[in-house]
């Protein structure tokens, strides 16, 4: 087809045929005043080695954890990434790929994908996992929807224990579905097993808990899914998969969905994302999984071969036929997870979780040996514990900040009415020496 060049009269003429008179009209859904108005202060031009330089400079303001010994977490967490990942990722034939619909040209993409759900069922102890999702808070949401659609009953119990930012997610999706959500309140850290008891019955299709939770305290798993069943819904857990080095996969608890960030598998940090959600699921469960499914099959020369399965690609262009709302998945993500787990194998996974729970716990005596300072729960944690202190969290932030060291995250910030709380994150990544300097810094930002 010739290309056409856009004039002032084939403008009016595209306007006219979707039936406005000009381009504001077709912004009047915006409010006037979340439209800019007036002229961009925009810099002169520059040439390339301008903009080199300048880009430079700004990207030197940062404050990364290439210069800063990193203790944030909730749900982002430092750990270390083998330089095999990066490697791999960074071939073109992944690197630019997307959905591999057409199986004949696209058997390197399906065969990772197919490693990845194998890793993460065998990980997680699930009989299947999907391709991947977006991330750990869509995942959970997609769970939600799994189990409404799986028991035909309208009402999720979520814990509120989960991480705010899932909750929300959860919520959002929820409430397109016409789903109802109801929150478990939380006790000493953990979800009050009492209120879940109290709130599940014949209405609940689900309950969504995470393990280790937002506080990074562990739940009551075994309790929880024998209530949960009981009531006939599904039990649904969110998890951190470097957590399963060390402790109990969803699957030996017999819960129903296992979902997660996958982020901490061979991802940096990304400044937020992009990041990866985990997706398994019982052998019952397979015809209601969202998102994609590559199996293995034999082709007519007997020789093995990767497919697309259970869905057609319809499913993922007709909403009334699709399963769920993810219409693609973070493949480039879930292929750097594939060589981390293929890389680190089983007992590599262990050793990284065994290294940040010792370390967490090491760290937590040094700060609780400080005047001031105390653990919030008593409840065991695996590498992330929240702090009482008896000085206002984003001071100590800030303080701390000046020692090139990120603190933690002020708990201040989200929905639990928490004003003196700090939430620490440790992985295998943080020596002795910064620890110790942590805890020094940080005594002196107590006084």
């Amino acid at each position: 087809m010739p290309y056409i060049p856009t004039t002032e009269e084939n403008r009016k003429e595209m306007l006219k045929t979707i039936g406005v008179s000009s381009f504001e009209e077709l912004l009047e859904a915006i409010p006037a005043e979340a439209r800019f108005s007036g002229e961009l202060n925009l810099p002169r031009p520059l040439s390339e080695l301008e903009v080199t330089r300048l880009l430079k400079e700004m990207a030197a303001r940062n404050k990364s954890v290439d210069a800063y010994s990193c203790f944030l977490g909730g749900g982002a967490y430092d750990h270390f990434v083998p330089a095999a990942v990066g490697h791999i990722i960074s071939r073109s034939e992944f690197y630019t790929s997307y959905t591999p619909y057409q199986p004949e040209v696209s058997q390197g993409n399906l065969q990772a994908i197919y490693e990845y759900q194998s890793m993460i069922a065998h990980l997680t102890g699930m009989d299947v996992a999907n391709a991947s999702m977006y991330d750990g808070g869509s995942a959970l949401a997609e769970a939600a929807l799994l189990a409404n659609n799986h028991t035909r009953r309208e009402e999720v119990l979520l814990s509120q224990t989960v991480h705010p930012f899932y909750r929300q997610v959860v919520k959002t999706y929820c409430h397109r579905s016409g789903v109802m959500v109801k929150e478990i309140r939380m006790k000493n850290g953990r979800t009050d097993l009492e209120q879940l008891k109290e709130l599940a019955g014949d209405t609940t299709a689900g309950v969504l808990i995470q393990h280790p939770n937002f506080f990074g305290t562990l739940e009551e798993v075994h309790e929880m899914e024998k209530i949960t069943h009981a009531a006939g819904g599904l039990f649904v857990v969110s998890v951190d998969p470097i957590s399963l080095g060390v402790l109990a996969p969803p699957g030996s608890y017999n819960a129903d969905v296992a979902t997660g960030e996958g982020q901490g598998l061979g991802n940096q940090l990304n400044l937020g994302g992009p990041y990866v959600g985990i997706f398994a699921v019982k052998q019952d469960l397979i015809r209601k999984l969202p998102g994609r499914l590559v199996g293995v099959t034999v082709d007519r020369r007997g020789e093995r071969g990767f497919v697309l399965t259970l869905q057609t690609r319809e499913q993922h262009i007709r909403r009334d036929k699709a399963t769920s709302s993810i219409c693609t998945n973070e493949q480039l993500c879930a292929l750097a997870s594939t060589v981390y787990l293929a890389l680190m194998g089983g007992e590599g996974v262990a050793t990284v979780a065994n290294q940040s729970l010792q370390k967490a716990h090491y760290l937590a005596d040094k700060l609780t040996a400080i005047k001031g300072v105390s653990l919030m729960f008593e409840a065991p944690f695996f590498k992330e514990f929240a702090l009482e202190c008896t000085v206002p969290p984003a001071k100590i932030i800030k303080f701390l900040e000046e020692e090139k060291i990120f603190a933690g995250i002020d708990l201040n910030r989200f929905d639990y009415g928490i004003k003196n709380g700090l939430l620490v994150a440790v992985t295998e990544k943080r020596t002795k020496e910064e620890m110790d300097r942590y805890a020094q810094a940080f005594a002196a930002a107590i006084k």
